[in-house]
């Protein structure tokens, strides 16, 4: 018979420890060469991250601040930056809503086409957005296809701020789709049909039951589609109507300076964009780690 060796609560101690101090070395040395490959990607944010957002901020800087209050505090630039925040905030609103319900019906339900009408998703990722602009201020002309019906009811879409939150909804419906959905797909059915069998009735069961586990996902979907249609130019223009007070974007604004080589007017324009944006995106986040935070309790 083989005589085992009696192992000491010392010896277990220390043999926990050495495979703790293991597994951390390990955990800290999954990525091989981990000092070259960190050195990289600070270097890669800098060339295109931080960089060019300091060379912002410096050229801006010339103005002075007098100067480059003056920029901003303009009331074309003031009008220009209150169509481009509220048309991206409406439009993300909306894609908030019904790309919930386009993410619900390609996970929950089987149909034929359904493969189509999931590539359709992705269409504005692949479609250039002059393309994008071009149609649908195509579509929604007082004569096009669609802008027929709602001229019929004096509603103006192309050339109005109303075609500018249809643009920006376009864009910006594939950005929550795809956060949505894989986080749909986690939530089992089961789990509904037990909440049903409980007693609870649909409203229910979508506000105690998906509605905390997609919520999160809602935020990051509604900051993505947001932060993007904050800078987009090429879709909004065609359908904007381009007409200064009303619906002018401030992308525009800031290629009308370019044009005229006042760079830093154009600078200047472009940073109260990023310090608004930044502002706003750090309030969705600090709003999701709380809820995050609350779930987790």
């Amino acid at each position: 018979m083989l005589a085992y060796p009696v192992l000491g609560i010392s010896d277990v101690q220390l043999v926990a420890s050495s495979n703790f101090r293991s597994t951390r070395f390990r955990a800290h040395s999954v990525l091989p060469g981990f000092n070259l490959a960190l050195g990289y990607t600070l270097l890669y944010l800098s060339l295109i991250v931080l960089i060019p957002l300091s060379a912002l901020f410096i050229k801006s800087a010339t103005l002075g601040w007098e100067g480059y209050w003056d920029v901003i505090t303009n009331t074309r630039v003031l009008a220009s930056l209150r169509v481009t925040f509220f048309a991206s905030f409406a439009a993300a609103v909306i894609n908030v809503f019904f790309s919930l319900i386009v993410a619900w019906v390609l996970v929950r339900y089987s149909f034929p086409g359904k493969r189509i009408i999931d590539a359709l998703v992705d269409l504005p990722f692949a479609l250039p957005t002059a393309v994008a602009g071009i149609t649908l201020a195509t579509l929604y002309a007082p004569n096009g296809w669609l802008g027929q019906y709602f001229a019929a009811y004096g509603i103006k879409v192309a050339y109005t701020p109303l075609g500018i939150v249809i643009a920006l909804t376009f864009i910006g419906l594939p950005f929550v789709v795809r956060t949505v959905q894989p986080v749909l797909a986690d939530v089992e059915a089961e789990v509904e049909e037990v909440a049903a069998s409980l007693g609870a009735g649909r409203l229910d069961v979508f506000r105690r039951v998906i509605l905390p586990a997609v919520f999160p996902a809602l935020l990051t979907g509604f900051a993505l589609a947001f932060a993007r249609a904050i800078g987009e130019y090429g879709s909004v223009i065609f359908i904007a109507g381009n007409m200064p007070y009303i619906s002018e974007i401030s992308p525009l604004l800031i290629v009308s300076k370019l044009e005229q080589y006042d760079y830093a007017g154009a600078t200047a324009i472009a940073v109260a964009m990023l310090l608004i944006s930044f502002v706003i995106l750090f309030a969705i986040n600090a709003l999701q780690w709380w809820t995050s935070r609350r779930g987790s309790r």
